[in-house]
């Protein structure tokens, strides 16, 4: 029986023109993550299956991670996501680095979920990560880098808005305000986090049966309507939140026009602490998540190390790539990028051929050498598929004299002699 040409369900497989679309992408990530002094990392794609067990909630575990007995009897994953991987690098050399750390990463990652629009099995996410900052200094920071890498794709406050909560007054609110112990407290958050998913009315039956007071419900349904950074002022006297600070730098940077409050945004994962928040695209046709993050304060501590306060976020390629073809912020990729082709049509110039090709690579121009001698009929059919920016056809007549140097795009022919290598290069680099 044949084997199946697709890849396995929720993969994918990566053609040029694919690869050509995902490094432009990364491209744009990494030239602003160290415009913000961020440096790239990477960990290792199998974790022990506890680094997630300790922080990552039960619904990764037991539901989304690829995990395994391997050969040594050990169980192990195949990672989820990046920050436990990253806050075990830091607790590694943390002691010894200055702080804060910044770094970055473009890590592939694998989850068992139902293949659908923006989230497949396997992805990759662009993570950013702040250690040891000083409080609130990090969170503005983190939020900097990611308007900046929309930005950077031509997306303003029109495209994308960021929905901004902090546990910290989410927790408040439960314990000071509701007094839920903790089992309520986790069965709260949760219902929070899938509440824009199911009507009011089934949200405020579960509240019932995890509160068990219909007074309290209705304190809960008041928090769930607070949808400006005005009316959480006035919960703010049951909490010791640093939302006010935070958000005043905010504006001080001319932030704000793309920050919202946002009550339903806590994040699923157990590790955040602080602020959290998330990157929504506006347009209706496409109206979800791009990214999400937050502060998290104790993830050290499952390696024994003190607490040291951490910020950051991923952004899923997936999410970002369908934001970007939505609002028509991609450039065209469908095809190489290639400078010029050269070419001969007599047996004798293959070496001069390969001779130019060879120079003009060692001058940081991208050629492409026909292979094989050629008539330009067949040579013209190649260059309308691959599409280079020149096309030169080398004979050992105009070796001799000029070559024509055809612009594609242009239509213009520039007649130079070989001698003239110096004008060649030019030519070319100036067409870019």
């Amino acid at each position: 029986m044949a084997l199946s040409k697709s890849p396995y369900k929720g993969t994918r497989d990566f053609f040029p023109e694919q690869m050509r679309l995902r490094n432009y992408i990364f491209s744009k990530m990494a030239e602003v993550s160290e415009l913000y002094a961020y440096e790239p990392y990477d960990g290792p794609m199998v974790e022990e299956l506890d680094l997630y067990r300790a922080k990552s909630g039960e619904e990764l575990i037991n539901d989304q991670v690829y995990k395994f007995i391997d050969r040594g009897d050990r169980e192990v994953a195949i990672r989820p996501e990046m920050t436990p991987t990253v806050a075990r690098m830091v607790a590694q050399v943390h002691r010894e680095v200055a702080k804060p750390l910044r770094w970055y990463s473009f890590p592939n990652l694998m989850r068992y979920e139902k293949p659908q629009k923006g989230r497949l099995r396997e992805f990759w996410q662009y993570n950013a990560d702040i250690f040891g900052a000083p409080e609130g200094l990090g969170e503005i920071e983190i939020i900097q880098v990611a308007v900046a890498i929309m930005q950077s794709f031509g997306a303003n406050s029109s495209h994308f808005e960021i929905l901004i909560n902090d546990r910290r007054f989410v927790d408040s609110v439960f314990t000071e305000v509701l007094s839920c112990d903790d089992g309520q407290k986790t069965r709260l958050y949760r219902l929070v986090d899938k509440s824009t998913k199911i009507p009011m009315e089934k949200v405020l039956e579960e509240a019932l049966v995890i509160l068990q007071d219909a007074q309290k419900v209705t304190v809960f349904q008041k928090y769930l309507n607070t949808k400006s950074f005005t009316e959480v002022k006035e919960w703010l006297t049951h909490s010791q939140s640093t939302l006010p600070a935070f958000l005043g730098r905010l504006e001080t940077l001319g932030l704000d026009e793309f920050v919202k409050f946002d009550p339903t945004i806590v994040r699923g994962l157990d590790y955040y602490t602080g602020v959290v928040f998330e990157i929504f695209d506006k347009h209706p046709e496409n109206r979800r998540a791009v990214a999400g993050g937050g502060a998290f304060a104790n993830l050290l501590a499952i390696f024994g190390e003190q607490p040291l306060p951490g910020v950051g976020f991923g952004m899923g390629e997936v999410t970002l790539t369908d934001f970007l073809k939505t609002h028509q912020l991609l450039p065209d990729l469908s095809k190489q990028n290639i400078d010029i082709l050269i070419a001969h049509t007599d047996e004798t110039s293959e070496a001069h051929v390969l001779a130019l090709a060879q120079h003009l690579r060692s001058k940081q121009i991208k050629v492409e050498v026909f292979l094989g001698e050629a008539k330009p009929k067949k040579i013209f059919s190649y260059t309308d598929k691959k599409q280079p920016t020149f096309v030169v056809m080398m004979n050992a007549e105009e070796i001799a004299s000029e070559l024509q140097f055809k612009n594609l795009k242009t239509k213009e022919v520039h007649k130079l002699s070989l001698n003239n290598m110096d004008k060649i290069i030019e030519m070319i680099k100036g067409s870019r």
